[in-house]
């Protein structure tokens, strides 16, 4: 198996329940990276993807869903959504009583206190949507039950698109915003094939990153629809199975 490439899912993949990184994955991630194996994230996080997987682990980052890819702290990709197409989809889920945020560039803009939601994320703003007049990289509410889904749906421009993760959180980014297309950049830049490179992950967001890669991993915690794409099943995360499987397969068949 040649591989020139590796892409992870942070959560529910590479980050155990804790939001930790083992030793033993960074160890494993580290002897790939010596092997000249290039190591990205693909994230759905913004700005907090930072607090719990260290720049200096990656040789690239994507974030956003693939709304930005990152280089050397050179963003290389970024598909921003107008404000102008973002604000009546903000507006209307303000007046469903969502919990909404527009995120940029690690700031979040929101008509609640995203710190009571998320403690971890403290650069946030309180403001009035129908004066909200800065892009962002991506949209989010907390969705509570179906009908909160459907409502998002019906205010979604062509433009864009929903995908709603395991934990009721729904995300909206720009329709060339997607994890693929942002890695895509990165294995050019590196001169690596889809067929060079393997993807881990465990959530619907991933499953355009799986389709991409010329090998599919899937978390043993992954949900079934996702496990539906697989090449190889690992273990979970909280049992270091992107290790496991990248010292198997990759480390060891080197040696």
């Amino acid at each position: 198996m040649d591989i020139k490439m590796i892409v992870t899912d942070l959560d529910g993949t590479l980050l155990r329940t804790n939001k930790s990184i083992s030793e033993q994955t960074k160890l494993v991630l580290e002897q790939c990276r010596k092997r000249g194996v290039k190591v990205v994230y693909a994230t759905g996080r913004g700005g907090s993807a930072d607090g719990v997987a260290p720049a200096e682990l990656f040789d690239g980052r994507v974030t956003m869903n693939g709304a930005v890819a990152v280089l050397d702290e050179t963003v290389v990709y970024n598909r921003l959504i107008p404000y102008q197409t973002a604000r009546p989809l903000l507006m209307a889920c303000d007046k469903h009583g969502l919990k909404t945020t527009s995120e940029l560039s690690g700031m979040h803009y929101s008509n609640f206190i995203v710190s009571d939601e998320w403690p971890t994320i403290t650069s946030f703003q309180i403001v009035d949507f129908s004066q909200h007049d800065m892009d962002a990289e991506k949209l989010y509410a907390v969705i509570r039950n179906p009908e909160d889904a459907e409502l998002i749906a019906r205010h979604l421009p062509s433009s864009l698109y929903l995908t709603i993760s395991r934990d009721g959180l729904a995300q909206v980014m720009h329709k060339d915003a997607t994890k693929s297309r942002a890695i895509s950049v990165l294995a050019r830049m590196w001169d690596s094939a889809p067929e060079e490179i393997v993807a881990f992950g465990d959530d619907k967001n991933d499953i355009d990153m799986l389709n991409y890669a010329g090998t599919a991993v899937i978390m043993d915690n992954a949900l079934d629809e996702v496990k539906a794409v697989a090449n190889h099943i690992c273990d979970t995360n909280d049992n270091d199975g992107v290790a496991k499987w990248l010292e198997e397969n990759v480390l060891n068949k080197e040696s």
